[in-house]
């Protein structure tokens, strides 16, 4: 059976608690490979072991892997037995047909009952590779590099590795709620706390029927790509456009905008505490648009009790954009839409907002029970990855 060696970077740093990191990581390979036959995964030596039955299904092994948070990198490996001949007349089978004017060895010996050590294989395998094919060594930019694990009963040679997503892996660090726009913004935060092991659940505020549905819709796309990354997920789609007619006919508008948000952070509050989420995320950066400002930030996150996350705080916005093309989402998130930030916006929002200020517009709104309408009517939307289609019965 083919096999992917996986190999892991920050988990390994986490002293007792590593199995249970370890744990969660195989869990989530599996879950990954769900409707891809004979797949078995195992822990080895500090890695991860991936058997699959055809090589046909390589290219999705490797689309999987790469998205999975808690992979350093991985490689496609070709499994030799624990002898030194035998790794040869592996690794030369795997360079048949293969060209490069230049190569090197790097061996890793995991299991120290091998005879040889890791600088005495890539000495010995290298002069061996050299008589064969007639390459030139190169220990500073070769052309290939040959790569030997040994572990165990087994040794494993690659030839290719492929990066991996980093961080750690989906589910070991608690639940979190993410105010998902539609924008470019806000599933780049989301990303950035799925790699850091947190379960993101997705919170989306529409102004339908005021506007059209095309952000609903964007939403729902984005919500999927980024499932493809932690492999399940919850969406929540809340309904504001009936809010923000109460506000346009109760508060100044230089502050209108500050209270559409402190609303929407107490209803995803509400809505994070029954879905057992430890705290609030956003897609702000401050000073990328007038309202977000450190003193308009500091008054909106007064409305919520739950610590309030931002993890593009600071960035600016070509490396939010060069983040959201590589996950896919940006070609999403600039299609033209109607989302509720834009509606009843005004001209000049206040960019220094005070407390006083804010609390004295929003007396003159039944606060209390329009957030809790909203959470109460929240439409609930389970995703994952795989499709359940493409998952094997239970």
């Amino acid at each position: 059976m083919p096999s992917v060696i996986v190999h892991y970077q920050e988990i390994a740093l986490k002293g007792r608690n590593r199995p249970w990191f370890v744990e969660r990581l195989l869990a989530n390979i599996r879950a990954a490979m769900a409707g891809l036959d004979g797949v078995k995964v195992r822990a080895l030596m500090g890695r991860i072991e991936l058997q699959h039955a055809s090589h046909d299904d390589w290219p999705q092994v490797r689309e999987r892997l790469s998205r999975l948070p808690g992979i350093a990198n991985f490689l496609r490996a070709a499994p030799a037995a624990c002898d030194f001949d035998a790794i040869t007349e592996t690794v030369l089978g795997e360079l048949a047909g293969v060209e490069a004017n230049s190569f090197r060895v790097t061996a890793r010996r995991a299991d120290k009952r091998f005879p040889l050590t890791s600088p005495q294989i890539e000495r010995d395998l290298g002069g061996r590779i050299k008589a064969a094919k007639g390459w030139r060594v190169d220990l500073e930019q070769p052309a290939l590099t040959v790569r030997v694990e040994v572990l165990g009963d087994r040794a494993f040679c690659c030839l290719r590795k492929e990066p991996g997503a980093g961080g750690l892996p989906s589910g070991v660090s608690g639940r979190v709620a993410c105010l998902l726009s539609g924008g470019i913004d806000s599933p780049v935060a989301a990303w950035r706390m799925i790699k850091r092991g947190c379960r993101v659940r997705f919170i989306h505020f529409h102004s339908y029927p005021i506007l059209s549905r095309t952000s609903q819709d964007k939403v729902a796309e984005i919500a999927a790509l980024l499932t493809r990354y932690q492999l399940e997920s919850r969406l929540y789609v809340v309904a504001f456009g009936g809010i923000q007619r109460r506000v346009v006919l109760a508060v100044p508008p230089p502050l209108r905008v500050v209270v559409y948000r402190r609303l929407m952070l107490r209803i995803a509050e509400r809505i994070a505490r029954v879905s057992g989420s430890a705290a609030l995320v956003t897609g702000e950066a401050v000073g990328q648009v007038a309202s977000q400002t450190l003193d308009n930030l500091a008054v909106i996150d007064a409305a919520a009790a739950l610590p309030v996350l931002r993890p593009l705080v600071g960035m600016d916005k070509d490396e939010i954009i060069h983040e959201a093309r590589r996950l896919r989402t940006y070609e999403v998130s600039i299609i033209p839409d109607e989302d509720c930030c834009t509606l009843f916006t005004p001209k000049h929002p206040a960019t220094r907002a005070t407390a006083r200020q804010v609390d004295e517009a929003e007396t003159a709104l039944p606060v209390e029970a329009l957030v809790e309408d909203a959470a109460a009517n929240a439409e609930r939307h389970d995703l994952r990855f795989p499709p359940a289609a493409a998952r094997r019965p239970a």
